[in-house]
C-alpha cells in the first residue's frame, strides 16, 4: 500500500491549489486523486462554460430535488469532473468577495479567517494584469486575471443608464469597495482559460517528483482507525485500491465532500443507518447549511441587432467569431458569462452591496443547454449576494457513485425574497433609463405582465435556475451541532482527516465562488505547512 505525506481527494479549484503549494517542498510525497480525467479539448477556451453545460465527459451534471418553494422543478448543478475541477468549466467571473464576509466568518469563531488575514492570499494568487499592485491587487501570482477587452456601445449604454438610474460606476470591485456598475474581471488572459490545472496543477506536475496525480480515480470512502484517518480508499480502472497518509484532505466541493464523509461512516447516525452505512463517527452538521445563489434573468429584445451576440454569433456569424478567436483571442468565444458587472444595495440602509447582476449583450433559450435565441436580445440576471435560506446535500444510499439528494430550499427566507423581487425591479430601472432609449425594445421575458411583488416572486419561483455555487455543507466553526471542521480545517473529533474547499464556507461569500475556494486551497497549505 502507498503511503504518502498528504492525500488530497478532488483536483478543483482548492485541492489543485493545497496540491501545488505543498509540492514546493521537493520532499513533501502527494496523491492528488481526481474522479474525472485529465483535460478535455474544449476546456481552455473561454466560451466552455456553455458548451460543457451538459456534457458528462467534464460535468457531474447533478440534479436538485423538486422542491415547494421552486415549483417543484428539478434544476440542473453542473460541476467541473476533469481536472481542475469547476474552474475548467465555470463562467470566469473572478470575484473575492467584500471584506464583510470575511470579518462575519472570524466573529463566527473562525479565527485567521478575518478579511485582514485573507486578503494577503488573494494577493498571493493573482496576477492582475491591467492592475499596478495597488489596493492589495495582485501582480506576481500564478493565476491571470484580466478585465474583458471586449467593446461594445451597448456596454456603454448600460454603463449610461446604471448612472442615471441612481447607481455608481466602480473601477475595481475586488478592492475593499465593491459597489457599482464595472467591467468583469475574469479568469481569462489573451483569450485562454486560467484554470487552476494550467495555473497551478500542470506546473507543479512538471516541478515536483513528489506530487502523484492520479485521474479517473472515484474516492468511495476515507479509511478511519478508531478516531483517526489513516487514508483513502478509490476505484481505479475497475478496482478498489488503498493509499495511507498522514493528513488526508477532502477538496471535492460543496456536493462531494460531504457525499464521501457519509460513505464513510461520518455524519448524521439516523441517516447513515438508514442507508445501511457504520457510524463511525457521528457529526449532525455533514451536509446541512447548504447554500447556493439563486439566478433571475430578464431578456429584452433589442433594436439594433449590430450590439447583440445572437445575431453575431449565429449562422455565418458564428463562423466569423470562430475566426475572430482564433486570430485574436477576442470576441464571443473569449467572453466570460457577463462581461458587465453590478453589485447593488436593495435598501439604502444596507452597509455593502446585497445583490449582484449579470449584464450580458445576448440571450439563450435555455440555460440547461445555453443555445442562443434566435432574435437579437440582451439579458440581466440577478442573485441576492448572502442568502439566508438553508438546504442540505445527503447520499441517497451507500453506492458510492449515486448521485446525492440536493435541496437547495430557496427563497424559504423572507429576507430572500425580498431581495430578489427589489433585484428584479432594479434590473428594469436600469434598462427603462434614458440611455437605453436608443436600444431597448419590449421586454421579452417575462414581460410587463409580471409587475407585481407577487408576480415576481412567482415568476423566480418558477424559472430561476442556480448560479452554480454550493456551498456550506462542512460548515468551519468551533465545535458544535452545527459545524463540521475548525479553523484549522480539522474535522471535529477525527485526527488525520481536514476538508478545504467550498463546502467549509460559514456563510455565502458575495459573489462568485471560484476565487474564495483557490483562497481555500492557499490557506490549508498554510495551515499545513505550519503544523508540519
Amino acid at each position: 500500500m502507498d503511503q504518502y505525506d498528504y492525500i488530497i481527494v478532488g483536483a478543483g479549484s482548492a485541492g489543485g491549489a493545497l496540491a501545488a503549494r505543498l509540492s514546493e517542498n521537493p520532499a513533501t510525497r502527494i496523491l492528488l486523486l481526481e474522479a474525472g480525467p485529465r483535460s478535455h479539448p474544449y476546456t481552455r477556451m473561454p466560451l466552455s462554460f456553455g458548451l460543457l453545460i451538459e456534457n458528462p465527459a467534464a460535468n457531474w451534471l447533478y440534479q436538485s430535488e423538486p422542491e415547494p418553494t421552486t415549483a417543484n422543478r428539478v434544476i440542473p448543478v453542473p460541476r467541473g469532473k476533469v481536472l481542475g475541477g469547476s474552474s475548467a468549466i465555470n463562467g470566469l467571473v473572478w470575484v473575492r468577495g467584500q471584506p464583510l464576509d470575511y470579518d462575519t466568518w472570524a466573529q463566527m469563531g473562525c479565527r485567521g479567517w478575518s478579511w485582514r488575514d485573507v486578503a494577503p492570499v488573494f494577493t498571493r494568487i493573482e496576477n492582475f494584469v491591467d492592475g499596478d499592485g495597488s489596493h492589495g491587487r495582485g501582480t506576481a501570482g500564478p493565476l491571470k486575471v484580466s478585465t474583458v477587452p471586449d467593446q461594445n456601445p451597448l456596454y456603454d449604454a448600460l454603463f449610461a443608464a446604471s448612472k442615471a438610474a441612481g447607481f455608481k460606476l466602480n473601477a475595481d470591485y475586488n478592492s475593499e469597495d465593491q459597489e457599482g456598475v464595472v467591467k468583469t474581471q475574469t479568469s481569462i488572459h489573451k483569450g485562454r482559460r486560467m484554470s487552476v490545472a494550467h495555473c497551478y496543477i500542470e506546473p507543479a506536475m512538471k516541478r515536483s517528483a513528489g506530487l502523484n496525480v492520479v485521474t479517473e480515480a472515484h474516492t468511495l470512502r476515507v479509511l478511519l482507525d478508531g478516531k483517526r484517518c489513516v487514508g483513502v480508499e478509490y476505484e481505479k480502472d475497475g478496482k478498489a485500491v488503498q493509499a495511507r497518509a498522514r493528513e488526508t484532505i477532502l477538496s471535492a466541493g460543496g456536493v462531494a465532500s460531504p457525499q464521501i464523509l457519509e460513505l464513510s461512516g461520518i455524519g448524521q447516525p439516523d441517516l447513515l443507518n438508514k442507508h445501511g452505512i457504520e457510524v463511525k463517527h457521528a457529526l449532525p452538521a455533514v451536509g446541512e447549511n447548504f447554500r447556493d445563489h439563486i439566478n433571475a434573468r430578464i431578456i429584452w429584445k433589442v433594436k439594433d441587432a449590430r450590439v447583440s451576440y445572437n445575431h453575431m454569433a449565429r449562422g455565418l456569424g458564428a463562423v466569423t467569431q470562430m475566426m475572430k478567436y482564433l486570430a485574436t483571442g477576442g470576441g464571443f468565444m473569449s467572453l466570460p458569462s457577463a462581461p458587465l458587472l453590478a453589485f447593488l444595495k436593495t435598501r439604502p440602509e444596507l452597509e455593502t452591496p446585497d445583490v449582484q447582476m449579470h449584464l450580458v449583450p445576448y440571450s439563450i433559450k435555455d440555460p440547461k443547454t445555453r443555445k442562443l435565441q434566435d432574435f437579437p436580445s440582451m439579458t440581466i440576471a440577478c442573485y441576492q449576494l448572502r442568502p439566508e435560506s438553508l438546504g442540505s446535500i445527503h447520499i441517497r444510499s451507500a453506492d458510492a457513485k449515486a448521485q446525492p439528494a440536493i435541496r437547495f430550499n430557496f427563497l424559504a427566507d423572507p429576507i430572500d425574497q425580498a431581495a430578489m423581487v427589489e433585484g428584479f425591479r432594479m434590473m428594469r430601472r436600469i434598462v427603462d433609463a434614458a440611455p437605453m432609449d436608443v436600444y431597448r425594445g419590449e421586454e421579452y421575458s417575462p414581460g410587463a405582465a409580471v409587475h407585481s411583488d407577487e408576480q415576481i416572486l412567482t415568476w423566480i419561483r418558477n424559472n430561476s435556475q442556480t448560479a452554480y455555487h454550493p456551498i456550506g455543507t462542512c460548515r468551519m466553526g468551533p465545535a458544535g451541532p452545527k459545524t463540521v471542521v475548525d479553523d484549522k480545517l480539522k474535522v471535529h473529533g477525527l485526527e488525520g482527516l481536514r476538508i478545504a474547499d467550498a463546502s467549509i464556507f460559514p456563510t455565502m461569500p458575495s459573489g462568485n465562488t471560484n476565487a474564495p475556494s483557490i483562497m481555500v486551497g492557499e490557506k490549508a497549505a498554510d495551515i499545513l505547512k505550519a503544523a508540519a
